[in-house]
């Protein structure tokens, strides 16, 4: 599920291991109910991917709520609790400064179902199965 980047090399470790301690905290703060907000603790909210700026200032965490309704009140609801989401997540963390929290709808599982739905097409899969004409007259090189 990697993310575009400004670096062309991708992002560092210190990257993925920052996303990836920012998105464990994220989900048990989450699951656990800790923040005061009974909106945002009625929805299940699945965070899937953390990524973080290269100057670790701004973390951006790709969520969907359960079962991919309530989309927009999920992202309201994590962006009114931001401020609390960012101490609580901070609080364990050996950063000199916790980043700038970021919520964006992961539509990774959309893509994935697009893919799957082209795929099931017929006219899809007649191509896929004929044989390819380059691969015929050369031996398969």
């Amino acid at each position: 599920m990697a993310r575009s980047n400004q670096d062309p090399r991708g992002p560092s470790q210190r990257q993925l291991r920052v996303g990836e301690l920012i998105r464990r905290k994220l989900s048990e703060i989450l699951m656990r109910g800790e923040v005061h907000d009974e909106e945002l603790n009625s929805l299940m909210i699945t965070v899937n991917e953390v990524t973080v700026s290269a100057d670790l200032k701004i973390a951006t965490a790709w969520v969907l709520p359960l079962g991919g309704d309530k989309k927009e009140e999920a992202i309201a609801a994590l962006k009114r609790c931001k401020g609390q989401l960012r101490h609580l997540t901070g609080k364990d963390m050996t950063l000199r400064h916790s980043p700038d929290l970021r919520f964006r709808i992961d539509e990774t599982f959309d893509r994935m179902d697009a893919a799957r739905a082209l795929f099931a097409d017929e006219r899809v899969a007649r191509d896929i199965a004929a044989p390819d004409d380059d691969t015929e007259g050369n031996g398969g090189e």
